[in-house]
């Protein structure tokens, strides 16, 4: 018999037995035993049957065309009309049934759910009854699979890739312990193995993305992993919940969970359910090996509760730290998207340091238009407002013309290449660092200008700027502190940028700043001094230029600009003598100024003590002797501290005369004390005294005998 060529089309018709006449044999060519035979109807021939085969042989292959019909209840009016009125149907929408299987969900996971080494939650399968081992159906799937990479080497290409990257991002892992025939396992019982086979599916809407999709409903012996698998309670948010509270603000969030059940791991004890087949590498001229999935799937019936499961149990475990990402995982996501609403920001102190610092910026090409905003943040400081305190009305169009303006940021381009397209080849690398300070504000710039055979180029690679300090500053000194910045920066960039540097060159257009780090004999005060050691510790002071503060970028970043008056300003590209073929630097560096107040001043004080002896003065005051021995012996007592309130007696009068006889000798007879306190001290022989021959007795001067 001569049988047509196959057809390869579509199913375009069933018929039924209903239709005896197209199903009626007309002729029949019958086979030997456990041989196929043909029927030829009034459709044509149709072969019936398949070659007998050891089923434990390994290249056994079966071919089953199954049609599986189910008949749906007819929709009759009484149907209709009982959905139309299900609003008076004695029931409650919002319950959730929960059946025993759904309790023993719940028990399995609350028991066995934990956190792995690789800091995923780990959870069970979740089965009641253990299938029996289905790796023929595996094989037979994977040769068919195998055709079909034959026939279409692209579908194998993203097969093959979509299958290593999975196993490449431990999603799955090679199963080592391969059953033997007859469910014998080194150590896998038997019965603990569940084969599953797979397909590549392309998105319909995303038609190079392939997603390769595990049958885990592919019946083996009349049953699927699926049938002994528990799908526990309906854990997602109510979809018209979520939708009505995600219209609540006018800022809208979405995200979604990339791969999301894959982002909950299965329990060692239960991958061996999750088994396929695969070829190592994606050598499908190899024999296929074993391998088995980490991970919960796409298309096990446990694994959207798991999946669910694991989110709220996230969220639960980490509320006291995070409880505003708690509540939005618990309420606002729908299976593995998630979506919220935003109340704008409010014009507070709190609202605006928010506003500020959504703006990501690392490397400060915004520093400028930045400013401005830090500076109205740090007025309202000033002012005392509160955090959640409304914004100043002086300060209100200040702030909403800078908001405004944010949306024109879109329109700033930034080349990612230092060097444009077609540059040549580079000859010299050279960086220039400008700063600059005023009295709202400092900041420094950075650029590298390249230089090539035919052309230079000149480009921004980061900025910084700060607003003043609120203290007082002079500013000289907020310039210096914007050239230490320069310096820091520059260290950081040689480090990080792995550029061999030519040349370096730093710019100011304040020749104070350029005084001071050049100077070399005068000493400056604590504050000039530390800024000036820093930045001479990495620079040094011949790299220093002056620059007119018309042709200074780093000026932008000390007053704020607008997002217009950036893109139109010198501050993306640096000026325009960085762009020359050869600079004009000027040579020699500012004197100090001289009166600088920073400057230390050396001050030479010679003193000249005096010494006037008073108290005889004091006791001219006293007209009696009497009086003035009483005071001197008074004056004794509280000399050594005495407490004693007794009247002063004998020995203490005559010490108190000699002590006064003392103090007026040494008035009157001053030189002649002296002389006589020598070691052979004597008076000249013409002196009044020295008939009297005086002497020195206890420090007093006496007559002698």
């Amino acid at each position: 018999m001569k049988c047509p060529p196959l057809m390869d089309c579509g199913v375009g018709l069933l018929i039924g037995y209903d239709c005896s006449r197209a199903l009626a044999p007309r002729h029949v060519i019958t086979g030997g035993d456990n041989e196929p035979y043909a029927i030829k109807t009034d459709l044509g021939w149709s072969i019936i049957g398949s070659v007998a085969q050891s089923v434990n042989s390994k290249d056994v292959t079966g071919l089953c065309n199954r049609i599986s019909v189910k008949e749906l209840p007819p929709l009759t009016p009484v149907a209709v009309i009982r959905a139309l009125e299900s609003d008076f149907a004695d029931t409650n929408p919002a319950e959730k049934s929960i059946s025993q299987e759904d309790i023993q969900f719940l028990r399995i996971l609350e028991g066995r759910i934990q956190q792995n080494e690789c800091n995923h939650l780990e959870m069970p399968l979740c089965h009641t009854h253990v299938p029996s081992e289905n790796k023929k159906l595996a094989l037979v799937r994977i040769k068919h699979l195998k055709r079909k990479f034959d026939r279409d080497l692209k579908f194998k290409s993203d097969y093959v890739n979509f299958v290593e990257g999975v196993i490449k991002d431990g999603e799955a892992e090679e199963a080592l312990n391969e059953p033997e025939p007859g469910n014998v396992f080194d150590d896998v019982e038997p019965g603990n193995v569940w084969y599953i086979p797979h397909q590549g599916v392309y998105h319909p809407r995303k038609p190079e993305k392939i997603r390769v999709v595990f049958d885990c409903s592919a019946k083996y012996e009349g049953t699927a992993l699926n049938d002994h698998l528990l799908t526990g309670p309906d854990l997602t948010n109510r979809l018209n919940g979520v939708l009505c509270r995600f219209r609540k603000h006018p800022i809208a969030v979405m995200c979604d969970v990339e791969k999301m059940f894959h982002r909950f791991h299965v329990s060692e004890e239960d991958r061996d359910y999750l088994r396929f087949l695969w070829w190592k590498g994606g050598a499908t001229e190899s024999e296929p090996k074993a391998y088995r999935m980490k991970v919960h799937l796409f298309g096990a019936a446990s694994s959207p509760g798991c999946a669910n499961y694991g989110m709220k149990y996230l969220a639960t475990q980490n509320e006291k730290e995070y409880p505003l990402a708690a509540d939005f995982i618990r309420k606002n996501f729908y299976v593995d998207d998630g979506i919220v609403s935003l109340e704008e920001k409010s014009t507070t102190r709190r609202g605006i340091l928010s506003t500020i610092a959504s703006v990501y910026d690392p490397l400060g090409f915004l520093a400028p238009f930045l400013l401005s905003g830090k500076q109205v943040l740090q007025e309202m400081c000033q002012k005392g407002v509160g955090w959640d305190d409304p914004l100043p009305d002086e300060l209100r169009p200040r702030w909403e013309n800078w908001v405004s303006d944010v949306r024109n940021l879109e329109k700033i381009q930034i080349p990612r290449c230092y060097s444009p397209e077609n540059f040549g080849k580079i000859l010299r690398t050279e960086l220039h660092h400008f700063s600059d300070a005023s009295s709202r504000g400092y900041g420094q710039c950075t650029y590298i200008r390249l230089v090539s055979e035919d052309s230079v180029h000149c480009t921004l690679i980061m900025g910084k700027a700060r607003v003043a300090p609120t203290k007082v500053v002079t500013i000289p000194r907020l310039e210096l502190t914007a050239a230490v910045i320069s310096a820091a920066v520059s260290s950081m960039l040689k480090e990080e940028l792995e550029l061999r540097i030519d040349e370096e060159h730093f710019w100011t257009d304040s020749r104070v700043v350029l005084g001071y780090v050049s100077n070399e004999a005068r000493r400056f005060h604590v504050f000039v001094a530390n800024r000036v050691q820093r930045i001479r510790e990495t620079t040094d002071p011949q790299q220093w230029h002056y620059v007119d503060t018309s042709e200074n970028p780093a000026d932008h970043a000390s007053r704020g600009l607008r997002v217009s008056e950036m893109i139109n300003s010198n501050w993306f590209q640096g000026p325009k003598f960085l762009w020359e073929r050869e600079l004009n630097i000027e040579q020699g560096m500012p004197d100090l100024v001289v009166g600088d107040p920073e400057v230390k001043t050396v001050q030479v004080l010679n003193t000249l003590v005096e010494t006037q002896d008073k108290f005889l003065g004091r006791l001219a005051r006293f007209s009696k002797w009497t009086t003035v021995v009483n005071v001197v012996a008074r004056i004794h007592r509280l000399a050594v501290k005495s407490k004693n309130i007794k009247p002063l007696n004998v020995e203490e009068r005559r010490r108190a005369s000699l002590t006064i006889i003392k103090l007026v000798q040494q008035e009157a007879f001053k030189e002649e004390l002296l002389i006589l306190n020598q070691r052979s001290g004597k008076l000249s022989r013409n002196h009044p005294l020295y008939p009297l021959d005086p002497e020195i007795h206890d420090g007093i001067l006496r007559v002698g005998d």
